[in-house]
């Protein structure tokens, strides 16, 4: 049963874990021989070609029961995206605000954002999911990016930064600032890809050139409102592989037709297998989207910087476990993802991406997307069995990952978490482990460095480094004075009830207002 705190207490936290000592938790028990279940039997046709939904409304319907179940915290710790990139302008408000006619904006050349996307096999041959946003560039002055860029910012701006940060703020907004085309029909030439990457970068995730695949695909439908576009169009063999017949991974190049831009790797992923779906922020990269200033900089102007040796661990299950496919999703914007999916294809393997589509702007929104876009990659390949990996700043990660392995019995492979409260101390807000009582405590670990992911067997469902203590209460952990809710793994002095856990936090905060 989940544990909820009052939001007075997690408002407290920030400012009491700035004047506590965190004492130890209790040694690991050590758990037993793991057992790991095949894939079930889905009921129904699952081989029909996957046709296009109306994902805007079913993501809608999920927003309200997923905050509820998430307690009051702060947004930006909700969804692990913070303040800053909620609300982005959009059509008519860009125009506006850039001060742009509508003669004006015909003229500009049209740009693709297209998205790595992933394939599946029925029995009607391989289908592709295409997804991506249609845009103008507007031609924008410097001094008006500046005073845009300036926007965002905090206790800094433009004029202040190094040069290579302020081109990098400068170029993330004119990401932001652009027109999205509504209503627009999309031309895609599809050919074998012989590298991995968006821009032809050299990458891995075990995929492998493919002998045809060569073919033009007209997008079924037009560019939503906010230019918008995603659906699996059935694509034609041409010499491709058959997906129940290959264990091999087949990459393609998908190059947006009127767009020097718009090319992408798409991965045609077999039936059985098995995937790795990696969230980004701090745990391939150094975010820090818990300290917002921080975070911000760490996005907006900095350049991206991996998490230790994080890459090393990901080249080595490319290299070990044979045909992996490789699919990262994040939550940030898509305006924004560009140097997001820069920094992947030179720094881990290639493959696969889901970003939150425009219409997603609040937070509940940014919750429901999440929890579709994974719910969509399990529908859309019941047979394979799947790796999750994030860290445990966003609990929307820590609800939905241990739900998955309910939702979808035998599919969830491991669980990797980064425990971020224990390995940076700038994050000062809890996580509830909740979720995780009752699962196979060989199915997941929580992890401080990298290297706690090596000589671990995940082909064959060791997921579980021994030495790494787990210490789960199955309640809200990385509270101020080492204290947590819940009474699961962890008997330590330290797991109080939630009243007690109240009571020390107000006195806590009483004594820090005194001294501040």
């Amino acid at each position: 049963m989940g544990h909820r705190l009052p939001a007075a207490v997690i408002a407290l936290v920030p400012f009491v874990s700035a004047f506590v000592i965190i004492h130890p938790h209790a040694a690991a028990v050590v758990p037993p021989h793991p057992l790991i279940t095949p894939s079930p039997t889905l009921p129904g046709d699952v081989t029909k070609t996957i046709r296009r939904r109306d994902i805007f409304d079913d993501v809608k319907n999920n927003a309200k029961s997923v905050l509820s179940d998430l307690g009051d915290v702060p947004s930006y710790v909700a969804s692990g995206v913070a303040d800053f990139f909620q609300d982005f302008p959009t059509g008519d408000k860009v125009q506006s605000s850039l001060g742009i006619d509508d003669e004006q904006r015909a003229a500009y050349p049209t740009s693709v954002l297209n998205i790595p996307g992933y394939g599946n096999w029925t029995d009607q041959g391989w289908n592709l999911r295409l997804h991506g946003n249609v845009y103008k560039q507007p031609d924008t002055s410097q001094e008006k990016i500046d005073d845009l860029a300036n926007g965002f910012l905090i206790d800094t701006s433009v004029e202040e930064l190094p040069p290579d940060q302020a081109d990098q703020a400068r170029n993330l907004t004119r990401a932001i600032f652009v027109l999205q085309q509504d209503d627009v029909n999309v031309t895609f030439e599809v050919e074998p890809a012989p590298t991995a990457g968006a821009s032809g970068e050299q990458g891995g995730g075990g995929a492998v050139t493919p002998n045809g695949g060569n073919q033009r695909i007209e997008f079924p439908y037009p560019t939503t409102d906010q230019g918008d576009f995603d659906a699996f169009v059935q694509i034609e063999g041409n010499g491709l592989e058959d997906g129940n017949t290959t264990s091999d991974i087949q990459r393609l190049n998908v190059y947006a037709q009127g767009s020097e831009i718009g090319n992408a790797t798409a991965y045609l992923v077999p039936t059985t297998g098995l995937t790795i779906i990696s969230d980004i922020d701090d745990i391939l990269r150094i975010t820090k989207i818990y300290q917002p200033k921080e975070g911000l900089l760490n996005t907006f102007a900095r350049p991206f910087v991996q998490w230790k040796n994080m890459p090393d661990i990901y080249a080595n299950w490319s290299r070990s476990l044979p045909d992996t496919h490789f699919h990262y999703l994040t939550t940030t914007p898509e305006q924004v993802t560009r140097n997001y999916m820069d920094f992947i294809y030179k720094t881990y393997p290639g493959g696969s991406f889901d970003t939150r589509p425009l219409n997603f702007s609040d937070v509940s929104a940014t919750l429901s997307i999440r929890k579709y876009l994974l719910d969509k990659i399990f529908e859309t390949y019941p047979e394979r069995k799947f790796v999750l990996v994030a860290d445990t700043t966003n609990s929307d990660v820590m609800k939905a990952y241990p739900q998955l392995t309910k939702d979808f019995p035998g599919q969830v492979q491991c669980i990797f978490l980064r425990n971020t409260s224990a390995t940076d101390d700038g994050n000062r807000f809890p996580y509830d482990t909740s979720g995780f009582e009752g699962l196979d405590k060989n199915t997941y670990m929580f992890f401080t460095v990298p290297d706690d992911l090596t000589n671990l067997d995940i082909a064959g469902g060791q997921c579980l480094n021994e030495s790494v203590a787990q210490n789960l209460t199955f309640g809200y952990q990385g509270l101020p004075f080492g204290l947590s809710t819940g009474d699961g793994d962890s008997a330590a002095p330290s797991s109080f009830g939630e009243k007690n856990v109240w009571m020390a936090l107000f006195l806590a905060g009483l004594v820090s207002a005194w001294f501040v």
